[in-house]
């Protein structure tokens, strides 16, 4: 299933907060991609229509399977490619902005082999 970038960032977003702080608002999605209200309000509403999301009555938003599916793929695209990035020498803060750039777009094949080769370095297996 392939959704649009946006939507990946903010299903990706309201995993990272979920982690960070257990419960999440569209205001802590503003505040963590310093997005507008109004934007991040409209998002939700189309995330909440294609089956991605669920609002409670205290507004928290909550992450149905789809939305979980894509966010932890997502997650795990930017975790290994700042992890790849960070080996290669690229400091923390590059790594982690150029992985931001880099997960949507990248060839699930190319991803396979960078994450293999990061487990593999991690492991303490060298880079062959």
């Amino acid at each position: 299933m392939r959704v649009y970038e946006s939507a990946e960032d903010y299903l990706e977003a309201i995993l990272v907060i979920r982690k960070r702080r257990g419960l999440v608002r569209s205001i802590d999605i503003a505040n963590e991609l310093n997005y507008s209200k109004p934007s991040v309000s409209i998002a939700m509403k189309k995330l909440r229509e294609s089956g991605y999301i669920e609002m409670d009555a205290d507004s928290y938003i909550r992450l149905l399977p789809a939305g979980e599916e894509i966010a932890t793929h997502i997650y795990d695209r930017h975790q290994t490619l700042a992890s790849f990035f960070t080996y290669l020498g690229v400091s923390p803060d590059v790594a982690a902005a150029d992985a931001c750039k880099v997960e949507h777009d990248l060839s699930e094949e190319t991803y396979r082999r960078i994450k293999e080769h990061v487990l593999r370095t991690m492991a303490g297996g060298g880079d062959g």
